[in-house]
């Protein structure tokens, strides 16, 4: 025949949402040459070398027609190079070198991966995303590069196919080969329990600063800790992921799609199973940590989604920076919107920041006095916004450890201990907010804040004449609430009493010594 017809499936990812892509191919005798129509972007039309290589060096034949290939829908942007395998395989089938077996349906099957010269099928960015949504429509077999088969080992009712050459592709679909699926493995059993970076017990002293850190673990508040050089304050930052829970099986698929589409995901690893913790230089531009590009890409913001963000030197970070946190503290989503591209991202995280009191970092110091002049330590400090203070919810001071602490040898309370506190107090959150797409205090709304944080009648006129003293905005108020209602879940109490509204007035007390 001198024109033949083909058609593969494939996925695209728009933000964090797949959609099918028809790879439709048709040769024809005349001149030999290949085009690729349907919006496809530049990864996507230097395709056809790659193809024709991989194709040859598979030990097939490209036969010299005159071949188009669309992408449909032709509307929507075609990116990255995961159609390479779709469209070799459908050329082949177009020009008679391909004849699968009769078993075999083009259309029933899901195939991603990007080809080298050789025929290797190498890893792809996106591919969670694409196999949920191969899922969503109804598509129950999928071809993905080896390296990418863990990615998808949780999600139930598919049959993932790990390939790792197009040869390989081509003897499996010809039936002359079978390729075993991988093994599905059930997220509570992907769950373990993982080093962390810093052990609670490698802490000596700040007693008051490891009660406010489990706090803001079991609540999942945003924390800001000011203190001298030296006291430990990175430190302290860096112990949080090992005292917070491993991720819901919900909270792993939202926070490894965003990293699989971002290339974060390392190579052949599955599902994520520890919250991300995301420290980005102070010199992060507002594209790097909000999103951008061109491409509309997700910034650290979204990678930190479900885990923790945190800032160190929080005043040495732009001003236009720190404040396009804003939006995403409040909503925990990101728009990022480009001429070429639209994406929604989620950004629902705990903000950890670090900071110095002033530039030489010794005001109020008890141990080293301070050489910066009150106009400097004025013009430093107000580097961050009132508004912005306004959504941290524990704000602590931290002081050089003395001598005598650390010289002890007593062993401190370690990660894991602290960690099985927490865990109680947020299995007891997700089961009070089941079904509200809630999973921690921090995240309640006005109106769940109604519902869910009675106070004893003490206790409510402690808040009144704090917030009166304290000349306190309604979102402070009601934030004071939501640390007040996880001091009360710590202590295994409903009712909030005066001790856990003090205790949480008490973590906002920085706002009135250092910026009022």
């Amino acid at each position: 025949m001198d024109e033949m017809m083909a058609s593969t499936l494939s996925f695209g990812v728009s933000g964090v949402n797949g959609f099918p892509v028809h790879v439709e191919v048709f040769s024809v005798n005349g001149i030999p040459g290949m085009e690729i129509i349907g919006l496809p972007d530049t990864s996507v039309r230097e395709s056809r070398d790659r193809v024709n290589a991989a194709i040859i060096n598979s030990g097939r034949q490209m036969r010299p027609k005159r071949i188009t290939i669309n992408l449909a829908p032709a509307d929507m942007k075609k990116e990255g190079p995961s159609f390479d395998l779709p469209i070799a395989v459908g050329i082949m089938i177009a020009t008679g070198e391909l004849h699968p077996a009769p078993f075999f349906d083009c259309q029933a099957v899901a195939m991603f991966g990007e080809l080298s010269l050789d025929g290797r099928i190498q890893p792809i960015n996106g591919a969670l995303p694409m196999v949920i949504s191969a899922k969503e429509n109804g598509i129950r077999e999928v071809l993905l590069p080896a390296e990418n088969a863990l990615e998808a080992a949780c999600i139930e009712g598919m049959n993932v196919y790990p390939v790792t050459d197009l040869k390989q592709v081509i003897a499996w679909m010809e039936g002359s080969i079978a390729i075993e699926p991988q093994a599905q493995v059930a997220y509570s059993d992907l769950v373990r329990t993982g080093a962390c970076a810093v052990d609670m017990a490698q802490i000596r002293g700040q007693t008051a600063a490891r009660r406010a850190l489990e706090v803001a673990a079991a609540g999942g508040h945003n924390m800001l800790m000011i203190g001298v050089p030296g006291s430990g304050k990175t430190m302290l930052a860096r112990c949080l992921p090992g005292i917070l829970p491993p991720l819901t099986f919900e909270e792993a698929l939202e926070t490894t799609r965003i990293h699989s589409i971002s290339g974060r995901l390392p190579r052949g690893s599955g599902l994520m199973v520890s919250r991300p913790f995301c420290a980005p230089h102070h010199s992060a531009s507002v594209a790097s940590l909000i999103g951008g590009g061109q491409d509309a890409m997700p910034g650290e913001v979204s990678a930190a989604h479900n885990g923790v963000l945190f800032l160190d030197e929080l005043p040495e970070f732009s001003r236009n920076t720190l404040e396009s946190l804003r939006q995403p503290l409040e909503d925990g989503i990101v728009t990022v919107s480009r001429v070429r591209h639209q994406a929604q991202y989620q950004s629902s995280f705990m903000l950890v920041a670090s900071m110095n009191p002033c530039p030489c970092g010794f005001y109020g110091s008890s141990r080293r006095e301070c050489r910066c002049t009150q106009q400097e330590i004025r013009r430093y400090l107000d580097r961050i916004s009132g508004p912005l203070l306004d959504r941290i919810d524990i704000q602590i001071e931290v002081d050089s450890v003395p001598v005598s602490e650390i010289s002890q040898t007593a062993t401190a309370e370690s990660s894991a201990a602290v960690a099985s506190r927490v865990a109680r107090v947020r299995a007891l959150q997700q089961e009070r907010y089941r079904g509200t797409g809630i999973y921690s205090n921090a995240h309640l709304s006005s109106a769940m804040i109604r519902r869910y944080c009675p106070l004893s009648g003490e206790a409510t006129s402690l808040l009144h004449a704090a917030v009166e003293a304290m000349n306190m905005s309604m979102r402070g108020y009601n934030r004071i609430l939501k640390v007040a209602r996880t001091i009360a879940d710590m202590a295994g109490e409903e009712l909030i009493s005066s001790a856990h509204v003090a205790e949480a007035v008490q973590y906002r007390e920085l706002d009135q010594k250092y910026w009022r």
